[in-house]
């Protein structure tokens, strides 16, 4: 079912469950902060690239899917600053844009969940007991580029979420394995040990 919702444009992707520091400091997103907790202490998290052009605010747009932040911990700072605790809850995709007299953005969102788990699919991955929260945190931690985040982000699938990581942990794993490879002869070399191509070419 649809619902309005406040939304902080950010150059990140939140997934439920996941744990998301912030720093407030803009007036607009103070006031957001101060209305949220007035009401039920939720918005929206909807990526924009960090990257902008000069004088043109970066704004997500309807289609693009975003998660909802819970507030769990705020800390006021004497300058009107606050650094906040927030807490992924459930996904949703921006239908449109709201008019507002807030300052900050306003939109009807639709929340979504993942589609049923066929347990047959289950049993052939070795999920365990809560395998649509492990995909999010497992999408959460690993340092992927925010594309390939949103993506994850966007699926309906737990099945589908997971066999896509799988797919992009090998990867990453190959990378650190070469890298940690390559610290080791540095550090052997370091120490006065052969280096092997001249080892070699005696």
């Amino acid at each position: 079912m649809a619902r309005e919702l406040p939304i902080f444009p950010l150059p990140i992707v939140l997934f439920p469950g996941a744990p998301q520091p912030l720093h407030v400091f803009e007036p607009r997103y103070r006031q957001l902060l101060a209305d949220c907790l007035a009401a039920d202490r939720r918005f929206g998290i909807a990526y924009i690239p960090a990257e902008r052009d000069a004088g043109v605010e970066p704004l997500p747009r309807p289609g693009d899917v975003g998660c909802v932040a819970v507030i769990r911990n705020t800390q006021g700072l004497p300058d009107g600053r606050s650094n906040v605790l927030t807490v992924g809850e459930r996904r949703f995709v921006l239908i449109d844009w709201v008019s507002s007299d807030r300052p900050y953005r306003l939109a009807r969102v639709d929340e979504f969940d993942d589609e049923p788990v066929d347990a047959s699919e289950a049993v052939t991955i070795e999920l365990p007991a809560d395998p649509q929260l492990l995909s999010f945190q497992v999408a959460a931690a690993l340092e992927l580029p925010p594309e390939a985040k949103r993506g994850l982000l966007a699926l309906r699938s737990t099945t589908a979420r997971l066999r896509q990581l799988a797919t992009l942990v090998g990867p990453l794993v190959a990378d650190a394995e070469r890298r940690a490879a390559v610290r080791q002869r540095a550090k052997s070399n370091g120490r006065g040990g052969p280096h092997p191509q001249i080892e070699q070419a005696t």
